[in-house]
């Protein structure tokens, strides 16, 4: 598993065959996706990463949100989303003022591959915390992709 790096985390998981590309993907709260939709969201403030754009927005010219979504556009999750292809188990949490429940929705729906959630109802950024990462084993161990549980005495 990887660490979160401004809310975007995705791990990808490869068995040991010859089979080109990932076999499996955990998505724990993926950032940057729909990043002009969470920062113009009506009637509520962005935290932080969105209120340093919010910031610098607010001190250029009336033409910099066009070239500053667009070059942003390149980094959008919903974007590559659509070209992903493995099977994929996603995460959100429904109070996550970092990574909004609609930007993971948003990236979720665009994904091309098979595809689950697991929304944690009263969770903020830590998502299920460690109750996701079991979450995940067990997706994982269902498609071969972690090993079975061991038990010591």
């Amino acid at each position: 598993m990887s660490s979160s790096t401004a809310g975007a985390r995705a791990t990808t998981h490869r068995t040991r065959t010859r089979t080109p590309g990932p076999s499996g993907c955990t998505a724990s709260r993926p950032g940057a996706s729909s990043t002009r939709a969470t920062t113009t969201s009506g009637g509520s403030s962005p935290t932080w990463p969105y209120t340093e754009l919010v910031d610098y927005l607010r001190h250029h010219t009336p033409d910099a949100p066009d070239r500053v979504f667009a070059t942003l556009g390149h980094f959008d999750g919903v974007h590559f989303a659509r070209r992903a292809t493995a099977p994929a188990l996603f995460s959100a949490g429904l109070m996550d003022p970092v990574c909004p429940p609609s930007t993971v929705h948003a990236a979720f729906r665009q994904y091309a591959g098979d595809k689950q959630i697991t929304e944690w109802p009263f969770a903020d950024h830590a998502g299920g915390k460690g109750a996701n990462a079991v979450v995940q084993l067990r997706w994982l161990r269902g498609r071969g992709l972690a090993p079975a549980r061991r038990w010591t005495p």
